[in-house]
C-alpha cells in the first residue's frame, strides 16, 4: 500500500499514480487506486481516478467524496454543507480494497497537510493509520527544495516513512534550477529519487503512457529508470 502525496497542487501527483498503476498492472497485479476527496468537479465530470484508468487500464478506483468548488476538501465540504472525509473513511475503504488487490495507491489532494475537516485530519493521518509507505512527487523548478523539505519533515515528525521521492513533470528543455534540483530534492526529502516521469506523458495513448511509465520509474516500481544517470546527465549540464 503506497500514499502519494504531493509538494503542492500541479506538481503531477496523478500522472505518477497512473504511471506506478500502469506499471504494476502491465506486471499483473491487481491494482486499487483510492482517491479520499476530489474537488472543483461536478457530479459526472471525469476526475483524477477516471484519467488514472485510461492511462493504466483496467484498475478499481474509488472516489470517497466529491467537492464542486476548487477548494481544499475541508473549506469545499463547508461552502456547500457536504459531508467531510475522515482517516477512518480513508483507512477502512483502503483496507477494503486491500482485501481483493495485490496493490492500493492513495493519492491525497494538495500537499500532506491540507485539511480534511474541521478536525484538523489530513492525509497524514491518514497514512499513519494505515502503516502505509509515503511516495512524495514533487516540482522540478524553483521553489521545489523548499516545498520538499517541509513536506518530508512533517512526515517523519508524524512517524511517517518517506520511501522515495519523484518528481511529477520532468521538462523538455529543463533550466539551470530543475538540473540543479535533480542533485538536492532528494537531499531535501531525506530519500531516494524513484523516477522523473516526463512532460506531457499523461496526454499520450495508454500504451506510450506505459512506455514513458518504464521509463520515468525506477525498478522499485518495476521501471527501468536509473536515478544515478539521471544526475549525472543533469549534472554534466549545468
Amino acid at each position: 500500500m503506497l500514499v502519494l502525496t504531493g509538494t503542492g497542487t500541479g506538481v503531477g501527483k496523478t500522472a505518477v499514480t497512473a504511471a506506478i498503476a500502469a506499471l504494476a498492472v502491465a506486471g499483473g497485479r491487481r491494482v486499487a487506486v483510492l482517491k479520499p476527496a476530489q474537488t472543483g468537479l461536478a457530479p459526472g465530470e471525469q476526475g483524477d481516478v477516471d484519467v488514472i484508468s485510461r492511462l493504466a487500464g483496467p484498475v478499481t478506483t474509488r472516489e470517497l467524496r466529491r467537492y464542486p468548488d476548487r477548494l481544499s476538501p475541508e473549506a469545499a465540504a463547508r461552502q456547500r454543507g457536504l459531508p467531510t472525509v475522515s482517516p477512518a473513511d480513508v483507512a477502512s475503504a483502503a483496507t477494503e480494497l486491500d482485501e481483493t488487490h495485490d496493490l492500493v495507491l492513495i493519492e491525497g489532494v494538495g500537499g500532506l497537510l491540507v485539511r480534511f475537516g474541521p478536525d484538523g485530519s489530513t492525509l497524514a493521518d491518514s497514512a499513519w493509520a494505515l502503516g502505509a509507505l509515503l511516495i512524495v512527487v514533487a516540482d522540478a523548478g524553483l521553489g521545489t527544495l523548499n516545498a520538499t523539505a517541509l513536506t518530508a519533515e512533517v512526515a517523519n515528525a508524524r512517524g511517517l516513512h518517506v520511501a522515495g521521492l519523484v518528481i511529477g513533470s520532468w521538462p523538455e528543455e529543463p533550466d539551470l534550477a530543475s538540473l540543479s534540483n535533480v542533485a538536492d530534492l532528494p537531499v531535501a526529502a531525506g530519500a531516494p529519487l524513484l523516477g522523473a516521469l516526463a512532460a506531457g506523458a499523461p496526454g499520450r495513448a495508454p500504451a506510450e503512457f506505459v512506455e514513458h511509465a518504464r521509463a520515468g520509474l525506477s525498478p522499485w516500481f518495476g521501471g527501468e529508470f536509473d536515478p544515478d544517470s539521471f544526475q549525472k546527465a543533469a549534472a554534466a549540464r549545468t
